[in-house]
């Protein structure tokens, strides 16, 4: 009985040694007293119905995510002052610890809860014309007698240039320089960047005035040289730089809010190349998520809190909780639970599967993949596949190869294009058979699902449907959109079409057919 007893206690012991981090954008969480800094729709008790019907539907919104996520560690945005974080701690009894901070004149500011002691806390000014933004949070936790520290971050929205971000990017990487290198810190918050912001933001004229400069990718340095930083980085590179947890997550699953239906993460967790050497505290490989309880989307939107615009008069509905997901990540002291990244070593490449090229961000050596069949080119384009594996899109430079004809070829470099995955650079190893029969490699439409994201690049044949505002309606109701580089080649409204082949792609995090030829599609009388 004893040894049993102490068999179940040690796993307790083990899993005691990992720390759940967490971050919450609560989407505007105000008292009821009117402190004239308020937002006009979250005045107390007027015409907008912010009472006390409204505050406790926040309140016990808020507190559901906040104990159903279970972390360690909460790092909270868009809190209206310490009151309020005082009394999500007196209702949330497993947090011991909080800290918070704002501006005398913003409407909002940022906190911590924790289940760990919080060493101290700072506020990190930026110097800003206006203090009606928020400052940057900067929090020392101790556990286990491992200092680290997190810093809260909560941007100023895409309403300013990128110009506001980036001097909150280089005010926060100042303060970092001022640490040793080896020093354990994570970086979090609602950035209002995303992962991707130096790809993203390029053609907004309005974002853009920085000439395609980012806070969170070039000052941040969560890209070098234009290429994301990868895990592999952090161990093989000198350079001071940072690896965005995003990266982990299929592109699809990339999102903690939603804007017109597309994908985007504002709120991000960066951490430092320390949280990869398995001395203190370290990150746990792919432990990343956002939170996405089912109560947390209203259909495929977010169930963001609700407010009814009445003739120009917002009303608060009292439902629905936060514009943002939550995103958390597990970190840990144990050295056996801790990372597994090493130094790559130059070996002899092996060939992979075309599959596994969709599990890299960015390639550390080149890969060598066999027996492709090239299904569709189209001038410089090509879609390519392996038998009993998957497609992909190679973006340029594909003109020598030869429709029908299989290849071994080594690849040198991907492109994520909006989520699309795609070859950039690769040279021809080795031309093979033709293949009469490539045909056969092509999917049937009719007969799988379309919006599965494990079909992204393939070419579909035998789907027919109704195009309306820009979409194929198929069997169903349901639509996909239809996209072309050149618009001309489009099927036009009102026509009923069937595709010969075509390619099914996704951008930001929505599946969509692509023409690159007005003969991928037949219109049907």
């Amino acid at each position: 009985m004893f040894r049993l007893l102490i068999f179940l206690f040690l796993p307790v012991i083990l899993f005691s040694q990992n720390i759940k981090i967490a971050s919450y954008n609560v989407e505007n969480f105000f008292d009821l007293n009117n402190d004239k800094t308020e937002y006009t729709e979250y005045i107390p008790n007027n015409k907008h119905l912010w009472n006390q019907r409204a505050f406790d539907a926040k309140l016990k919104n808020i507190l559901k995510v906040i104990n159903d996520l279970d972390a360690d560690i909460i790092a909270l945005q868009e809190i209206e002052n310490e009151n309020l974080i005082k009394l999500l701690k007196q209702k949330l009894p497993q947090y011991n610890y909080y800290t918070f901070s704002k501006y005398s004149n913003s409407a909002v500011g940022l906190g911590f809860l924790s289940k760990i002691p919080i060493k101290n806390s700072k506020r990190i000014d930026v110097n800003l014309s206006s203090d009606s933004y928020r400052p940057i949070l900067e929090a020392t936790f101790t556990f286990e007698n491992i200092d680290f520290k997190i810093f809260n971050n909560h941007w100023p929205s895409k309403k300013s240039s990128e110009i506001f971000r980036i001097k909150y990017a280089q005010t926060l990487n100042n303060r970092l320089k001022e640490l040793e290198n080896d020093y354990d810190y994570i970086i979090l918050g609602d950035l209002n960047s995303d992962y991707n912001e130096f790809e993203t933001f390029k053609k907004n004229q309005k974002l853009n005035l920085t000439e395609g400069i980012t806070g969170i990718n070039n000052i941040l340095n969560t890209t070098i040289d234009g290429k994301f930083v990868t895990k592999e980085d952090m161990i093989n590179e000198s350079k001071k730089s940072h690896y965005n947890l995003w990266l982990e997550l299929p592109t699809n699953e990339r999102f903690s809010t939603k804007y017109k239906n597309q994908n985007n993460t504002p709120d991000n967790m960066i951490i430092n190349s320390a949280l990869f050497d398995n001395k203190k505290l370290s990150y746990i490989p792919n432990s990343f998520e956002a939170f996405k309880p089912n109560y947390l989307f209203d259909g495929k939107d977010i169930n963001r809190w609700k407010i009814s615009n009445n003739f120009g008069n917002k009303v608060h509905k009292a439902e629905g909780f936060s514009d943002h997901l939550p995103i958390f990540a597990i970190f840990s002291i144990n050295k056996e639970n801790s990372n597994s990244t090493k130094k790559v070593e130059n070996k002899d490449i092996e060939p992979i599967l075309i599959s596994s090229l969709y599990n890299q961000e960015k390639l550390t050596k080149d890969e060598i993949i066999e027996n492709i069949v090239v299904l569709y080119k189209e001038y410089d384009k090509a879609i390519i596949k392996q038998k009993n594996d998957r497609a992909i899109y190679i973006f340029e430079n594909a003109k020598n190869l030869k429709v029908g004809f299989s290849y071994d070829l080594q690849i040198k470099e991907l492109y994520n294009f909006y989520g699309l995955k795609e070859i950039k650079k690769f040279s021809v190893l080795k031309e093979k058979d033709e293949i009469k029969n490539y045909k056969e490699l092509f999917l049937d439409g009719s007969k799988i699902d379309i919006f599965n994201f494990k079909y992204e690049n393939e070419i579909i044949t035998n789907l027919k449907g109704f195009i309306s505002k820009g979409n194929l309606q198929i069997n169903g109701g349901k639509t996909i959109k239809l996209f072309a580089k050149d618009k001309n080649i489009l099927p036009k409204d009102g026509s009923t079409v069937e595709i010969i082949n075509a390619q099914l792609g996704s951008f930001k995090g929505n599946m969509q057919i692509i023409f690159h030829s007005i003969n991928d599609y037949k219109e049907l009388k």
